[in-house]
C-alpha cells in the first residue's frame, strides 16, 4: 500500500471509543541535555498503558459482526494482550491471548483481569504467535497480530496524527519499534519532511539485518530486558512500508535503556517500561544527533516491579552512582574506623562492607576489605580512589556494583 493509502485508512480509524489522545509534555530534563527542543508523547498514560490499544481496538471494530461471534486470538509478550483484551471486552467479543511462558506477572494478571482467557506458551513472542496462529485456524477465531496488518497499523498510526496536531513544527519523531507496526503508522501519518527513527534494543534488533538483506530475517536468539519490543522478525507487511517510509533504525544496548528510564524516573517522575524509553536512550546516546523539535514516544508503562528495582539499580551503576571498592589495608584495630571516616568526609554512602582475611594473596597483618557505595558520578570515584591512596589505603580496583 502506499502512503496515501495507509494515512487514509489512518484518517478513518476507529481508536476514540476506547482510546484516549494521549498529551504531549515538555522534556525540560531532555531538552537541557541535547540543547534541543524535545517533547513526550505519553502513551503510558492510555487505558491499558501503552498504544497497543489502538491497533487492537481498530482491527477489531473493523470486523464484521458475524466474525467477531467467533472470538479472537492475539499473542503477545503483554502489552498487545491487554490491548485485546481490553478492546474485546469493549466491542462484547472473547478473547483468548497466547503469552510467553516467562512473560511479566503483572502483564498476565492485567490480561486475565480485562476477562481474556490467557495460555502461556514458548519461550518468545514469536513462538506464542505460532501457537495462536495454529489456535485461531483449529478454532475459527479471528487472530488479531500485534503489528502486521493494515487495520493495526492503521490505528496505531492515530498516534502520528495527534504529534502533527500538537506540535505542527515537529522535525524528528523517534519511536520505540518492535515488529514495525507503530513505526509504520506513525511514518504514514507524518507530513513528508518529518524525520521518522525507528529505536530498537540492540540485543532483539531484527530491522538492520533486514535491511541489509532487503527482506524480513528472524533473529537466531534474543536478549534484551525491553520485552515490549523482542520481536525476533520484522512483518511482511510492515517491512515494505518501513523501508519506504522511515530514514533510520538506531539500536540502544540495555545499559542505555536502563540509563533512560532512572532518567525518566529521576527528571521526569514517569515510570515507563523498557521498550517504552527506547526513545529517550537514543537521544541520550546521540543528543545533538536530531533536528529539532524532537519528539520521543513513550510507547508504555506496563513494567514488572521486579524489573523496575533491576533496571534503577543498573541504571545506578552505569551512571557511577554506586561502585565497590576493593582494598588491602592493615589488620590493626581503628584502620577499618579511619577508612570508612575517610570515606564519609569524600561524600560517598557507605551500604556495605565485607572483609576477609583468608587469601593467598595476604601477607600476615593484611586484610582485603570491600566497600559498597553510593557515589555521585565518574568524577566522585576518581577523586575519592585519590584521597585513599593518598592517605595510605592500598586500593586494588573499583568494581560496578548494583548495591546490596
Amino acid at each position: 500500500m502506499k502512503k496515501i493509502d495507509y494515512l487514509q485508512r489512518i484518517l478513518t480509524a476507529r481508536v476514540y471509543d476506547v482510546a484516549i489522545e494521549s498529551p504531549l509534555e515538555p522534556a525540560p530534563g531532555l531538552s537541557h541535555r541535547t540543547g534541543n527542543r524535545v517533547l513526550l508523547k505519553r502513551e503510558d498514560l492510555q487505558p491499558v498503558f501503552s498504544f497497543k490499544l489502538r491497533g487492537a481496538y481498530n482491527k477489531m471494530a473493523s470486523l464484521p459482526s458475524r466474525r467477531r461471534r467467533r472470538g479472537v486470538i492475539a499473542a503477545s509478550a503483554g502489552n498487545h494482550a491487554q490491548g485485546v483484551a481490553l478492546a474485546a471486552q469493549a466491542l462484547g467479543v472473547r478473547a483468548t491471548v497466547f503469552m510467553p511462558e516467562r512473560a511479566a506477572l503483572p502483564k498476565v494478571d492485567a490480561t486475565r483481569g480485562y476477562g481474556a482467557t490467557v495460555h502461556l506458551v514458548g519461550a518468545t513472542v514469536d513462538e506464542s504467535l505460532a501457537q495462536a496462529s495454529a489456535f485461531a485456524e483449529r478454532t475459527g477465531a479471528v487472530f488479531v497480530h500485534p503489528f502486521d496488518h493494515v487495520d493495526v497499523i492503521a490505528g496505531q498510526g492515530t498516534v502520528g496524527l495527534e504529534i502533527v496536531e500538537q506540535c505542527p513544527d515537529v522535525a524528528t519523531v523517534l519511536v520505540p519499534t518492535g515488529g514495525g507496526g507503530l513505526l509504520g503508522g506513525v511514518a504514514a501519518a507524518l507530513p513528508d519532511g518529518v524525520r521518522v527513527v525507528g529505536v530498537q534494543a540492540e540485543g532483539a534488533a531484527a530491522w538492520p539485518p533486514s535491511l541489509v538483506a532487503q527482506a524480513p530475517t528472524a533473529l537466531p536468539v534474543m536478549r534484551t530486558l525491553a520485552d515490549g519490543i523482542a520481536v525476533g522478525r520484522p512483518g511482511d507487511v510492515t517491512f515494505p512500508q518501513v523501508t519506504a517510509l522511515v530514514d533510520e533504525i538506531l539500536t540502544v544496548d540495555d545499559d542505555a535503556l536502563s540509563r533512560a528510564l532512572l532518567h525518566c524516573l529521576e527528571r521526569a517522575k514517569l515510570i515507563v517500561e523498557p521498550a517504552g524509553a527506547a526513545a529517550v536512550a537514543a537521544l541520550l546516546e546521540h543528543p545533538r544527533r536530531f533536528a529539532t523539535p524532537v519528539v520521543a514516544v513513550l510507547s508504555g508503562g506496563n513494567i514488572d516491579p521486579m524489573v523496575l528495582g533491576h533496571m534503577i539499580r543498573h541504571g545506578m551503576v552505569v551512571a557511577a552512582r554506586h561502585v565497590e571498592l576493593r582494598l588491602r589495608i592493615a589488620d590493626r584495630p581503628g584502620v577499618l574506623a579511619a577508612l570508612l571516616t575517610l570515606i564519609g568526609e569524600q561524600g560517598a554512602n557507605v551500604l556495605d562492607v565485607a572483609h576477609s582475611r583468608i587469601s593467598g594473596a595476604l601477607h600476615l597483618g593484611e586484610v582485603d576489605v570491600a566497600v559498597s557505595l553510593e557515589t555521585r558520578g565518574h568524577q566522585h570515584i576518581a577523586d575519592l580512589s585519590e584521597a585513599l591512596r593518598a592517605a595510605g589505603h592500598g586500593l586494588i580496583g573499583a568494581v560496578h556494583s548494583s548495591g546490596p
